[in-house]
């Protein structure tokens, strides 16, 4: 069965970006990891000692505005939670880690290469949440 356009090209956008920080020297520890029942990490990732969460936000185009203006307040608060859990796994509290959203503006089949942006530390930890 196939799957439906908007999850074939959230897939294909992820494929994108976890290439684009690859060859950025980003090491790559996880792809669609999930924390809990509810929450999903599009990309974890290192980039020296720090810890990457990257939240990978795939559009056509930007004819609707950029597709980083999608992680809202809601977004951003899940994505907190889902990173709290994961760092509380690695019982190392103490670990430096940020939030990055990486855009790819393109279509799957086209024939250019989409459009790639990377935007570091694109947003704080929610401040409901804290680590020990």
């Amino acid at each position: 069965m196939n799957e439906p356009r908007h999850l074939e090209t959230g897939k294909w956008g992820e494929k994108i970006a976890a290439k684009y920080l690859k060859k950025k020297g980003y090491k790559l520890l996880g792809e669609r990891v999930h924390i809990g029942t509810r929450d999903e990490l599009d990309l974890i990732a290192r980039d020296g000692e720090i810890l990457v969460f990257v939240e990978v936000k795939t559009r056509a185009s930007e004819k609707y505005g950029s597709p980083a203006s999608s992680v809202n307040r809601h977004k951003r608060h899940t994505l907190s939670r889902a990173a709290v859990r994961y760092i509380k796994k690695l019982r190392n509290p103490r670990i430096c880690f940020r939030f990055d959203v990486v855009e790819v503006i393109g279509k799957l089949d086209a024939a250019e290469p989409p459009v790639v942006r990377h935007i570091e530390n694109a947003f704080p930890l929610d401040a409901c949440y804290t680590l020990p």
